[in-house]
């Protein structure tokens, strides 16, 4: 869905464009504002200091970028949230269901200084004050809240790490550290490519059809021959619920990367020519 028509129609917000005054805007879920004890986001391209095709707000350094741009563009970020860049720990994605404890002493890593973890596509901590960070250009983030135990988990979720359950591992993670249970935990599907623009090919469909056989028609629809359209969405909700998320703790994304590339980086929007955006969460103190 566009923006625009995301504004139009959703009378009960699922997500929602904050521009607070001062500082960049960010979307947001109110399934976590009436929590009350953490803070996130994910990032627009306003705000930033970075041009050209990485206009505005850029969150890679891997990409091209000016240094300095994408510092100036990760203090703006810091300052939205109400915490420090020396707070925030970056994944270290390359398309894994692979999930990380980290703690204070983890803080900087990734863009203070080098991290000495790789292959991490989730993150999960229960310390006041760290800022979980992954990046997206069309890819699913994944928000997870257990307010019972104070503890928190966010993950990249591209189509192998949906095949690959990181969502359900992320949750396992936070059981087996933290004692969370399935049913306490809120969880939310972030901005992402939705079903109409991701084209996949039989091998990707494949995959599909045999770990999720419930989905169907509805997760891989067959357009022309060997090609197929994925729907992502779909497809965690489908491992969030089986995992034992509720569904009245789940909020599931109606906005789709590509269809705003206006607003949002997308990787197939702009063929590759790029930044990233960025989903943060933090327990607060």
């Amino acid at each position: 869905m566009r923006i625009e028509d995301f504004k139009k129609k959703n009378k009960k917000e699922i997500l929602y464009l904050s521009k607070e005054e001062g500082r960049i805007p960010m979307l947001r879920y109110p399934l976590f504002d009436n929590l009350d004890m953490v803070t996130h986001g994910f990032t627009t391209r306003e705000g930033g200091v970075s041009e050209g095709i990485y206009a505005a707000l850029n969150l890679s350094y891997q990409r091209g970028d000016n240094k300095d741009a994408v510092d100036e563009n990760f203090r703006r970020v810091a300052k939205a949230l109400g915490a420090r860049v020396e707070d925030f720990v970056f994944s270290d994605q390359t398309h894994t269901a692979n999930v990380r404890k980290v703690t204070r002493q983890d803080c900087g890593k990734g863009i203070l200084r080098e991290r000495d973890y790789h292959d991490v596509d989730g993150l999960v901590t229960d310390e006041p004050g760290i800022v979980l960070s992954t990046f997206y250009a069309d890819c699913v983030p994944l928000f997870f809240v257990d307010p019972m135990h104070h503890a928190i988990g966010l993950c990249h979720s591209g189509w192998r790490g949906t095949v690959g359950r990181i969502g359900a591992k992320t949750i396992g993670m936070m059981s087996m550290e933290y004692r969370s249970r399935p049913e306490d935990i809120f969880c939310a599907i972030g901005p992402s490519i939705c079903q109409q623009c991701y084209e996949v090919g039989t091998d990707v469909a494949e995959r599909f059809f045999q770990e999720f056989p419930e989905g169907g028609r509805e997760l891989c629809y067959p357009t022309v021959l060997g090609k197929y359209q994925l729907n992502l969405w779909k497809a965690n909700e489908i491992v969030l619920r089986g995992a034992g998320i509720l569904p009245e703790h789940l909020a599931v994304t109606n906005i789709c990367t590509c269809c705003n590339a206006n607003l949002l980086f997308s990787h197939r929007a702009s063929k590759g020519r790029r930044g990233n955006l960025g989903a943060f969460l933090k327990l607060n103190v």
